[in-house]
């Protein structure tokens, strides 16, 4: 019997070793480094630090009503020709008393799957208030509002708007406030210190089109002006977001790339 104790004794302890060293030895997937940006891609503020930027994706105040996935922290990254061509529309921007202001830039595709992860949930509807208070959710897709796979994700594609000079702050978005309809009247939805473009950005509604025809005055003229500096210099707008334009030729047009949205991705350009 002391024998057999003696035996157990030493298979427990065994398995214990070898339970406490499947738990302590790091996973492949651990260890594995993230992907960083390809020679071609480089942080906005390293060409031009005056553009403004609003990384909404990195906040909760989204259409998902969290952070979304892969945005690590508040960077613009974009391919170097997208980059320099924005440079190119700020100085002509500046010159007439405004700013660009992006919203997101590169997008990785995990934050893309994070979209279609969250279109198809359709319990969840705790932003529908502001960003698609008049679409059903389940439309989503087919109205082309949410797709598997986004320009962004090459580079070359950029979302903004205007600010008039001097840029006025902006307070954060606070979870569980009362939300407004992105297409009420300026003063009444989230406050933005971009000029008036109709509709806050985001919006799922048909007068977020870029030349929605009860988009007039003003709004329009803003609009106008964005698509038409943005234009000068090689940007193609998608007609059904005033806020979404893509620089051509792109850099990688067949490639959608997943590496997170963070300075390192880009250490030293």
């Amino acid at each position: 019997m002391t024998g057999m104790r003696t035996a157990l004794r030493a298979l427990a302890t065994a398995g214990a070793a070898l339970l406490t060293a499947t738990a302590t030895s790091p996973t492949s997937a651990q260890v594995r480094p993230e992907p960083k940006a390809p020679d071609g891609f480089v942080a906005l503020r390293s060409v031009d630090p005056t553009i403004i930027q609003e990384m909404r994706y990195t906040t909760a105040h989204t259409f998902l009503g969290e952070r979304v996935d892969g945005y690590r922290q508040p960077v613009c990254i974009l391919t170097r020709p997208a980059a320099r061509a924005l440079h190119l529309a700020q100085k002509r921007l500046l010159q007439q008393g405004y700013s660009l202001k992006v919203y997101d830039c590169y997008r990785p595709q995990r934050a893309v799957d994070h979209f279609v992860r969250w279109a198809k949930d359709l319990d969840d509807q705790s932003m529908k208030g502001e960003f698609y208070p008049l679409v059903d959710k389940s439309r989503l897709f087919e109205d082309g509002y949410i797709a598997e796979k986004s320009g962004h994700s090459r580079g070359s594609t950029v979302d903004l708007t205007l600010v008039r000079l001097p840029a006025l702050p902006t307070r954060p978005y606070r979870p569980g406030e009362r939300l407004t309809p992105c297409f009420a009247p300026k003063g009444e939805r989230f406050p933005d210190n971009s000029v008036d473009m109709g509709t806050g950005y985001d919006c799922f509604d048909t007068l977020s089109h870029t030349d929605a025809p009860r988009i007039q005055g003003v709004q329009r003229a803003n609009r106008q002006l964005l698509k038409r500096t943005l234009a000068e210099v090689g940007f193609v707008n998608l007609p059904e977001e005033w806020w979404h334009f893509t620089h051509k030729p792109e850099l990688f047009p067949d490639t959608h790339f997943d590496f997170p949205v963070e300075r390192r991705a880009v250490a030293g350009r």
